[in-house]
């Protein structure tokens, strides 16, 4: 709606993408905490509270009248602040939403097979999930690949140029870097407010760099790759970091809700969607660094186990190991943020350094 006020009203203002990237966080913000009690209070009377897995610690079981799916509360505010914010008529934006949407779609159905099974082993199975994170996560790659004819090329961090083109192969390890993005975060969603911070973190960090990837000016003056349109996708992303601060007004500790799988699945695919379009895959493991130590303490916990019949960790993922370790919830929290920060700093200052 903004951008069509100046394509069409002649509102010069809302031709730049930091102005609607403003006006979306608001939005955005603004719609989920006016939501998110409604939500609340319907889930509760459906009882579509988490449940607790059997395994986690037992601190976990005063959150079993919790209620879960808030990821589709702020995916919606997103959607729609994107709808009133972003320039419609943009393929990037199109791709934004449906990896939103559909990711979202899959998350909720996991959910709700939880909620209705009361079992937190009853959702999707992991291959099942996996195997249509991947067809989910294809399909955003095709588009990107034979619609938008989107640059194939493969670059690294402190490298001014392109390493090589990855040609046909472009599609499939984008498929992967959305899959393995996706699941990374669903794995770190076990405390209260643990993923929504880095992945605010995160969205501040690869909408900057999508911001300067399409913009002439920026790119040429940081030596960094020239997409014409991928721009755009800083409004979505600036409207899913303002839900997300929403959502975390009801989801810090301790929550009054969780954001599911519906949410971290979406939040986890959008950010593997904006490191293809900033040509930052590489660069999303410091990006997402809380999201990389959570994966690989369950790979590692998981590997160690099969191999050796020996865990590295009381608990994986490694926030249960630390809760396990008698740590206080708010202290694991907070310096798991820490880390997201300082993190997502250093990347920042790697554009400057090529």
């Amino acid at each position: 709606m903004l951008y069509w006020f100046y394509r069409h009203m002649d509102v010069n203002l809302f031709q730049y993408i930091t102005v609607r990237a403003g006006f979306a966080f608001f939005i955005a913000f603004i719609i989920t905490i006016y939501l998110m009690p409604l939500f609340i209070a319907w889930a509760k009377s459906k009882k579509a509270n988490q449940p607790i897995n059997k395994f986690a610690p037992k601190a976990h079981l005063k959150k079993s009248d919790t209620p879960t799916m808030g990821g589709v509360v702020f995916v919606f505010s997103t959607v729609i602040s994107t709808l009133l914010s972003a320039n419609l008529s943009n393929p990037f934006t199109s791709g934004a939403i449906y990896t939103l949407v559909s990711f979202c779609i899959l998350g909720l159905r996991d959910d709700y097979g939880k909620i209705v099974s009361k079992n937190n082993l009853h959702g999707l199975k992991a291959r099942s999930k996996f195997a249509i994170q991947l067809i989910l996560g294809f399909g955003t790659a095709v588009f990107l690949y034979h619609y938008i004819g989107f640059d194939s090329r493969f670059f690294a961090p402190f490298v001014k140029f392109a390493i090589f083109d990855m040609g046909w192969g472009a599609p499939i390890f984008w498929t992967l870097v959305i899959a393995a993005a996706s699941n990374a975060v669903n794995l770190t969603d076990g405390l209260d407010g643990l993923a929504t911070v880095p992945s605010v973190f995160a969205l501040f960090s690869l909408g900057v760099i999508v911001y300067v990837t399409g913009n002439a000016v920026l790119s040429s003056y940081l030596l960094w790759p020239k997409i014409i349109g991928v721009g755009e996708v800083a409004v979505v992303a600036a409207a899913l970091t303002g839900a997300l601060i929403g959502f975390l007004w009801y989801n810090c500790n301790p929550a009054e809700v969780f954001m599911g799988d519906s949410g971290s699945l979406a939040v986890g695919a959008f950010l593997g969607y904006m490191a293809i379009l900033g040509k930052s895959e590489i660069l999303l493991l410091l990006i997402g660094l809380i999201f990389v130590i959570e994966t690989v303490s369950v790979i590692a916990q998981v590997g160690s186990f099969k191999l050796r019949g020996k865990r590295i960790f009381l608990m994986a993922p490694i926030h249960h190991h630390f809760e396990m370790k008698q740590w206080a919830e708010n202290k694991i929290i907070v310096r798991f943020w820490i880390i997201a920060f300082i993190a997502n700093l250093i990347a920042l200052i790697t554009l400057k350094i090529r």
